[in-house]
């Protein structure tokens, strides 16, 4: 899923082809699903024919302000969402789908931005794709102040709490801190690898318990935070300028007979595990991640990747839990429309955790 780095590389897209541009065209795609309280032909006569005066972004959200009467354009990427500019092959990032074409219009488009400058000779074509149809378009008279961005907690680049306020938001709850982290009414923004990122370098165990953090592990929890997303956004979330110490580099090997070559500070190999999480699968290094819990550090299990916590899961983003029940509800009746010989012929591909 895109995370805030990967928005805000979007967020920069748009204003390095769209700002100052009118929308002097837009295609779209019926969807009930992505286009979230408006239809797609109120998007498209909404949108037509203003100036993109801005791009900002919030969190996993982004959005256009347009000159002129009428609401603006706020969007989330869900899943697989992604944008892509005519020409160009689409927007990248770790997770996304591993085959990518140029091909015009693309697959899976809800719609496409005809935009053109003052002095521009031909206009610039920018689509919003979203395979899964976990994404989100809607349009919003104040984005700013109306859901789905008035319902988030801070965002660490924008927003970023003082430490004694970081410190009250933490200690008040009682969930595991990786569960409280993907809690975007919380930490806006923050995603799967980025927590993961934040409790490796804080050096804290993604099954701590919020109300028995030590102060020094809240202090680096809080540095980390902004930090982990402050660079990641630096190099426009380009993952090969990461360092070769984070766990980004090394994390994706679960399951899979290649090894990591992440070191500890003291030069040995690290040992990368993986359990999950508020209903995650997190990945964090067992010498440099203990589980304290208030300080006293418990004694591991010995169990090995991908156990299971014992504690409260919490979903990454609830909103998408439910769409997808609702796809997969669709995709089972569409399939039981059709003849006998086809049904059986069809297959249902299990979803990536």
């Amino acid at each position: 899923m895109p995370e805030l780095p990967e928005v805000e590389r979007a967020a920069r897209l748009l204003r390095e082809v769209a700002l100052g541009k009118t929308i002097v065209d837009v295609d779209t795609t019926e969807d009930t699903i992505v286009f979230s309280g408006v239809s797609h032909e109120e998007f498209k006569d909404e949108v037509q024919g203003r100036v993109v005066d801005d791009v900002q972004r919030y969190g996993k959200v982004f959005y256009l302000q347009l000159t002129g009467k009428g609401r603006h354009p706020v969007m989330h990427f869900g899943m697989t969402g992604m944008l892509q500019v005519k020409g160009r092959l689409p927007m990248h990032y770790r997770e996304a789908p591993r085959k990518a074409s140029t091909d015009w219009p693309p697959r899976f488009m809800k719609f496409i931005l005809h935009l053109k400058g003052e002095s521009d000779s031909e206009t610039i074509q920018v689509a919003f794709l979203d395979a899964r149809r976990l994404g989100r378009i809607r349009l919003c008279k104040s984005p700013l102040t109306e859901p789905p961005i008035s319902a988030l907690g801070f965002d660490p680049i924008i927003s970023m709490p003082d430490l004694e306020d970081f410190k009250k938001g933490v200690l008040k709850r009682s969930c595991p801190i990786k569960a409280l982290l993907l809690d975007q009414s919380f930490s806006a923004g923050v995603g799967n690898w980025v927590a993961d990122e934040i409790l490796y370098h804080a050096r804290v165990h993604p099954e701590e318990r919020c109300n028995v953090m030590t102060e020094e592990q809240l202090k680096t929890l809080h540095k980390q935070t902004a930090e982990v997303c402050r660079f990641a956004v630096s190099v426009n979330a380009d993952d090969s300028k990461f360092p070769e110490d984070w766990l980004f580099k090394h994390r994706w090997g679960k399951g899979k007979k290649e090894k990591h070559s992440l070191k500890l500070p003291n030069g040995e190999p690290a040992t990368i595990k993986w359990l999950t999480v508020g209903g995650r699968t997190s990945a964090y290094v067992a010498e440099l991640q203990k589980l304290q819990r208030g300080g006293a550090v418990v004694k591991s299990s010995g169990t090995e990747e991908a156990d299971e916590s014992d504690l409260t899961p919490l979903s990454d983003d609830e909103d998408e839990a439910k769409v997808e029940k609702v796809t997969r509800k669709l995709k089972r009746k569409d399939t039981e429309t059709l003849p006998v010989r086809s049904t059986r012929r069809r297959t249902t591909r299990k979803q990536p955790s």
